[in-house]
């Protein structure tokens, strides 16, 4: 697979939108291990999850455009001469679409709507992978869920990415343009946004460890699958480069799942410190809660090859160390 990656991506250009947030900044890494030519487009709102610091290693290596995908004239810019886009750019916080739905809109839905028309004018032969989300499926009506289950989104920020995974979707069947979207599920790993729980409520919980202080577990029922991130870079590596992929959407996922009580006291054992205290579900957030979820990602592995191959145990732990060595850089 390596092998196959690397001719593929060796010397070929690539944009990667969201290119400074949590996936972005790790799959550039793997793309510049390959030899590729990668452009990072990156606004650097202090809301999501764009850092400087995420590409530190290896910021010589490629080239860094702020800007934003909600600007058109810059997008149509930058898509010309590319060979892939790994579109990444979103905002991922569900309460943040709830108290501003029209900026998740924006970024969402009419962004990746301009973004597709770029590549439809300028540069048709381009070949995309979007990250979509396991948020449009809503509260599961069975489990795993496979991706013929309905789609229901409880909120904003879900409706808003379904739309933008199937205007993908559309331009690949109608124009040829070849796209394929991921159905991300919770992404865990080094680089990710701790300060808050914007991007994922375990990056929170690895602040407050790692800072001294005891961890808030919401419920602590709920069933839950993990994907470390290197993980999930690999799904989108294979997806780029198999054409059996293209006008698909894919579930990435883990097994078993495991309840979010399980979860902390993992981590805890993991970091080999810390504690965390049961709470009730804030009643704003019990409204959009999606219950116990985990993914049905046989799709994917019979259709490409890909399975997650790291232990959520193993993905902790590294989480735990990197942050270890880089706190400062991400508070």
């Amino acid at each position: 697979m390596i092998a196959r990656q690397q001719e593929y991506f060796g010397g070929k250009r690539v944009l990667v939108t969201g290119g400074l947030g949590f996936i972005g900044s790790n799959l550039a890494r793997r793309l510049v291990q390959f030899g590729a030519d990668v452009t990072l487009v990156d606004n650097l709102n202090p809301n999501y999850g764009g850092n400087l610091f995420n590409i530190a290693e290896f910021a010589d290596d490629v080239t860094v455009n702020v800007s934003d995908v909600c600007d058109h004239h810059s997008m149509k810019h930058l898509i010309q001469g590319q060979d892939f886009l790994f579109n990444l750019a979103g905002q991922t916080s569900h309460m943040d679409s709830m108290r501003d739905p029209e900026t998740d809109l924006e970024i969402n839905c009419k962004a990746q709507l301009s973004i597709l028309e770029a590549c439809r004018n300028f540069n048709p032969g381009i070949r995309i992978v979007f990250a979509s989300t396991r948020q449009m499926y809503g509260k599961p009506d069975y489990l795993p869920v496979d991706e013929k289950h309905l789609l229901r989104p409880v909120d904003v920020n879900g409706i808003n990415k379904m739309a933008g995974e199937w205007y993908h979707i559309l331009y690949n069947n109608v124009y040829g343009i070849r796209a394929c979207a991921l159905r991300l599920t919770n992404t865990i790993g080094p680089r990710m946004r701790i300060k808050d729980a914007r991007q994922t409520f375990l990056g929170i919980w690895v602040r407050l460890l790692l800072e001294g202080k005891p961890f808030e577990v919401w419920g602590g029922e709920q069933l839950r699958d993990f994907n470390y991130v290197e993980d999930a870079v690999d799904a989108f590596l294979v997806a780029a480069t198999h054409d059996e992929a293209y006008g698909k959407a894919f579930n990435l996922g883990a097994a078993p799942p495991i309840e979010l009580i399980d979860t902390a006291k993992l981590l805890v054992e993991a970091a080999g410190e810390g504690e965390f205290v049961i709470k009730q579900f804030p009643a704003e957030r019990k409204k959009i809660d999606i219950g116990d979820y985990y993914s049905d990602y046989s799709f994917i592995r019979d259709t490409l090859g890909w399975e997650p191959q790291t232990a959520l145990k193993d993905a902790l732990g590294q989480t735990i160390d990197y942050y270890r060595k880089n706190l400062q850089h991400y508070l």
